[in-house]
């Protein structure tokens, strides 16, 4: 038997198939003062506002964003779900909004902690760097099935077919929003949006002038600074910079085998011009290096082996992006945006170089008094190298140039003005993968009056094949039989490997129940065919050769496995969700959240190796559900409580846990705040997903303070 693995790492157990890349010292901070700031905050007097007041013009200022009222935030216009515009009440999708104040508040030190403020995200954390994140079910590490941009730029890898979380960062404070559309948007955003899409959009550089900084840390964040600097011209030129670094400890492991320590760096900039009123120019870009330390799974066929070994990720990257919008009218403008993408992953058993160019171009035109236009079109270039580490990890050929051509168009139609809204359209596509794809949807708005919304929605949507599924060859030894022959499993490339497909049929609606209470409710019937499945590809046989590197003794003969990733599940889910939120006082917001999954997934006659119908149900939750409290005692005194519940995951052997979230802050006159911060504070430790390969890492109880100062 091997000693120790790549590199002299040490080697440790780990039967079965395997799959790349998928791998207290402080106590709670107490909430037992919410009753008493309840009291408090009933006692003060009201703040009221102007009722005129803009929302748009809000969403970058947190002291005025937490004024606004219940209607005014419903009007705050929302981009993901038309690319364009649009009050987010007047939306015909099932979209919630996850304000820059929002993320503030609540603590969070990473994005994907942020996505668990909106409903029907599922969101479980798997180590100290890396997150399970799924839409309406499917949650995986990689997401496969959900669209993520940041500012418009996508951040989907079509080599894994899915997001690496970790690396998706900005400064927090320069988030404006994040926009979580529950539900298909093919039709706008193209492939891969089949369950949802989320889009993380920052604030422009005009809003952002002068000097932020904040540093700070805990027994989990153990330390974290960061920066921002803007300002700007006469004539109409803003900018900022901004920089940030950070390290994470480990999470708690029973074999005390801390592996997954975590730290980085990123920086970054943004310019925008205004030089005209009715047209805009934008430049941003950012770098970041980090290094995360994870486990992963090998195989050998000299000697025949499976070893799971730890080792570093080292991730780095960088992208720079340009927007121009010009404006004709309030009915008709155009944009066109370019972005460049670079992504370097240097795993312990992988690694692979990845370049995105895209150009994008949309527009907008007024057909007539009651009809609108919206189409565009959008072509990516990715050329990727994969870097063979271990040897039954292979990608063939090593080199590859990925590429999509779209087209989408896009029809609104005011069947009665200001009341009944029809929206018909449909995104074209064309991958290297795929031949001719069609995405269309039918959406059907009904507002009888300012305060109550009603719509309907049917979408098709596709998730493409990737370069794992096309092109990937991954090895797994099985067992040894007492004549000494071994057994290996063997996944061989699929090029026959079909997209993923969704008809989805939604409803939903939304009321201002009164000017302090509001409801949005949703509910969805999804059916899906051709998913992403792992399957025997023919009976076992006997190997004697095998493609080895020359100068390299041969394996010995074998009996081999056969398999591929292939199609073969299908099935339909059901759910909803439900998000009230009551104002008794305008500085006291009280905030829920529900949501129900029931999924019911077959396989075609065959036999599986790995993904069934019961490890993809067991993976998502069928019941979650936060409350959230966020009150100003005073001026100075801000505190925020969330609780969560989240039922079990059978599949992945993590338990129904809730717990509880609190952040107290202070602000001086100076410009300085001090908060303190507690997350998973009702239990010291828990499960919220097993770790790929094998065994559970538990979650820790953190606390952190930050001393964060702006001017």
């Amino acid at each position: 038997m091997k000693a120790a693995g790549p590199g002299g790492r040490r080697p440790l157990t780990s039967p079965g198939p395997v799959w790349p890349g998928c791998s207290q010292r402080y106590y709670v901070l107490a909430a037992a003062l919410l009753p008493a700031l309840c009291v408090t905050s009933l006692l003060r007097g009201s703040n009221e506002y102007s009722s005129n007041q803009d929302p748009n013009s809000q969403t970058a200022n947190p002291a005025a964003l937490k004024q606004l009222s219940l209607e005014q935030l419903s009007q705050i216009d929302v981009t993901t779900a038309s690319k364009e515009p649009v009050p987010a009440f007047r939306s015909p999708v099932a979209i919630y909004v996850i304000t820059g104040q929002d993320i503030r508040r609540s603590g969070v030190i990473a994005i994907p902690d942020a996505l668990r403020l909106a409903p029907g995200v599922e969101v479980a954390q798997i180590d100290s760097s890396k997150w399970s994140v799924g839409i309406r079910g499917f949650g995986t590490r990689l997401s496969r099935d959900v669209l993520v941009l940041i500012d418009g730029r996508t951040v989907y890898t079509p080599l894994f077919a899915g997001t690496y979380w970790e690396v998706q960062d900005t400064l927090l404070e320069d988030i404006d929003r994040i926009e979580v559309i529950r539900g298909p948007g093919g039709t706008i955003w193209g492939p891969n949006a089949v369950n949802g899409v989320i889009n993380i959009i920052t604030k422009s550089s005009k809003d952002t002038k002068g000097l932020f900084a904040s540093a700070g840390g805990g027994n989990v964040e153990q330390g974290f600074v960061n920066f921002r600097y803007g300002a700007g011209n006469s004539n109409g030129l803003t900018w900022r910079i901004y920089g940030k670094g950070f390290t994470r400890g480990p999470e708690y492991h029973p074999d005390r085998d801390n592996f997954d320590d975590w730290r980085g760096g990123q920086g970054g900039f943004r310019l925008d011009w205004s030089p005209k009123t009715n047209e805009t120019f934008s430049l941003q870009g950012d770098l970041y290096k980090q290094e995360d330390g994870e486990r992963v799974n090998a195989s050998t066929y000299v000697p025949p082996m499976n070893y799971t070994f730890n080792g570093y990720e080292q991730a780095s990257g960088g992208n720079v992006l340009f927007r121009w919008t010009k404006k004709l009218s309030d009915t008709n403008d155009y944009q066109l945006q370019l972005y460049y993408d670079r992504t370097n992953r240097s795993e312990p058993n992988l690694g692979d170089r990845l370049h995105a160019f895209d150009i994008d171009f949309q527009a907008r035109r007024k057909l007539a008094k009651r009809q609108q236009l919206l189409y565009g079109v959008e072509g990516r270039l990715s050329p990727a190298h994969f870097v063979e580490v271990a040897s039954g990890l292979v990608f063939s050929p090593p080199n590859r140039t990925n590429y999509l051509v779209s087209a989408f168009i896009q029809d609104e139609i005011s069947l009665v003005e200001n009341r009944l809204l029809l929206t018909l359209g449909t995104k074209l596509l064309h991958t290297n993968y795929t031949g001719a794809q069609a995405e269309p949807s039918i959406r059907l708005m009904w507002t009888p009056n300012q305060r109550q919304a009603f719509w309907a929605a049917f979408t098709h949507a596709v998730r493409t094949p990737s370069d794992a599924e096309e092109d990937f060859f991954l090895s797994s030894f099985l067992s040894t039989a007492p004549n000494g022959t071994e057994t290996f499993a063997r996944f061989n490339a699929n090029p026959l490997f079909a997209p993923e497909k969704l008809n989805g049929y939604e409803i939903g609606y939304r009321q201002l129940i009164a000017k302090n209470v509001y409801l949005d409710v949703a509910g969805f019937f999804n059916n899906y065919h051709d998913l992403f499945s792992q399957d025997l590809a023919g009976p076992t046989y006997f190997e004697t050769t095998l493609p080895f590197p020359i100068n390299t003794p041969p394996p010995p003969p074998h009996y081999l496995l056969p398999a591929q990733f292939g199609n073969s599940l299908y099935g339909r889910t059901t759910g909803g969700e439900i998000a009230p939120e009551w104002r008794p006082v305008p500085h006291w917001r009280l905030l829920g959240s529900y949501s129900y999954l029931s999924m019911n997934l077959s396989r075609v006659p065959g036999i599986a190796l790995g993904e069934t119908p019961a490890s993809v149900v067991g993976a998502s939750p069928r019941h979650q559900a936060t409350a959230r409290s966020s009150v100003d005692v005073s001026d100075k005194l801000q505190i925020d409580l969330v609780y969560r519940y989240v039922s079990a995951l059978p599949a992945v052997s993590a338990a129904a846990y809730s717990t509880g979230d609190a952040r107290i802050a202070w602000r001086f006159r100076n410009g300085f705040e001090l908060s303190a911060a507690g997350r998973n504070l009702l239990q010291p430790l828990h499960v919220e997903y097993t770790g790929d390969p094998g065994g559970s890492v538990w979650i820790r109880r953190s606390v952190f303070a930050t001393l964060a100062w702006m001017k």
